[in-house]
């Protein structure tokens, strides 16, 4: 048999008649189809056909409690990823019998008494037909497995760019390893907390440690100065957010996408007194209001080199007092609700020597 394991083919015949089932079954595996079964009951056939897996179907016309075009019309409602061939094997002979098994579906058509040569090759070509399309499909899906798995390798690799980048501008800017950690989960935190879906969620948690990844093009003078930055300086600083935006941009993927979009609006404030571009309210990115208020607060429960850590009580006043002025009230009322989660957050990740820094 070649080429494709005819031999190997699930071939079902379905006829009232026990005589013909034993000479069809008889005529198939002489030449070599192991695969054959047989009923006397339409019913018993359809629900084998429903629930088990079966290459052909040699099927009768006129049985009692369920003639063959009632199993045609229900193989034909039936989710398969590919149906059963079904050859229509009856002694109903004339045309319109004929052109009402090819509408409902039947590949083939013999009549009986049939030529024992004729009905092999019909087999023999449907069963070609059918192990063929299984083959394409096969190849089908071992293909968009391979490219599954190589769109995940390209992501993975995307992804793991982003984050050591992230730490990267981190590391130049200050001794708190955890920073974006804790950012990061808590951008992830509120989006979660005001609806986003899953996969929403899981980009904001990737996308946010490189809100300030513009920090890398700021000179050491002025990220690491301990005093207060004179008016020039500041301008210096506050162009973090354009780097940053220039450094993502070029890639359309939904993560880097969502990433330049945080690290150029996340210093936007609600009463447009932010920058780079003096956006207010709703013209500031959703993703750019989340990660603001949780950069802001983690930095000021956090001890920096020009400063020491707030108390958390003293930080969530100046979150509350800031509401619908530097913080989108939606975003302050959604903190509010889920601050004994960051307060865990934060306990999760403090700045400690043998805390190492992870992204799962």
């Amino acid at each position: 048999m070649n080429d494709l394991p005819l031999n190997e083919a699930r071939i079902l015949a379905i006829d009232d008649e026990e005589t013909n089932l034993r000479l069809v079954e008889r005529l198939l595996k002489s030449v070599g189809y192991r695969g054959v079964e047989t009923t006397a009951d339409p019913v018993n056939g359809l629900s084998r056909i429903e629930n088990e897996s079966f290459d052909l179907i040699l099927l009768d016309l006129n049985m009692p409690r369920l003639d063959g075009y009632e199993v045609m019309r229900r193989i034909r409602e039936t989710t398969f990823a590919i149906p059963p061939a079904v050859l229509v094997l009856t002694a109903q002979g004339a045309r319109d019998f004929m052109l009402r098994s090819l509408e409902l579906g039947a590949r083939d058509f013999v009549s009986k008494p049939f030529d024992r040569n004729e009905l092999l090759m019909r087999v023999r070509n449907l069963l070609e037909a059918q192990l063929a399309q299984r083959l394409l499909q096969d190849q089908k899906t071992t293909l968009e497995s391979l490219v599954a798995n190589r769109t995940r390798e390209l992501s993975n690799t995307r992804l793991q760019v982003v984050q050591r980048l992230g730490r990267a501008a981190e590391y130049r800017d200050e001794d708190t390893g955890q920073h974006i950690m804790r950012m990061s989960r808590i951008s992830a935190r509120l989006a979660t907390e005001i609806g986003w879906s899953d996969r929403q969620v899981e980009l904001m948690l990737h996308a946010s440690p490189m809100h300030d990844i513009g920090k890398i093009g700021i000179p050491d003078a002025i990220l690491r100065k301990p005093g207060r930055l004179t008016a020039e300086e500041w301008h210096t600083m506050k162009t973090h957010t354009t780097i940053g935006a220039e450094l993502l941009a070029g890639d359309e993927s939904d993560l880097m996408t969502l990433a330049r979009e945080i690290a150029l609006s996340h210093h936007e404030k609600w009463d447009g007194s932010g920058y780079p571009n003096r956006l207010g309210s709703e013209d500031i990115p959703l993703s750019g209001r989340i990660c603001g208020l949780a950069d802001v607060f983690d930095a000021l429960t956090s001890e920096r080199p020009y400063k020491k850590p707030w108390p958390v009580e003293k930080a969530i006043d100046l979150i509350r007092e800031a509401r619908g002025k530097h913080f989108d009230p939606l975003i302050v009322d959604a903190f509010l609700d889920v601050i004994d989660d960051i307060e865990q957050i934060r306990q999760d990740h403090q700045e400690r020597p043998d805390h190492p820094v992870t992204f799962s």
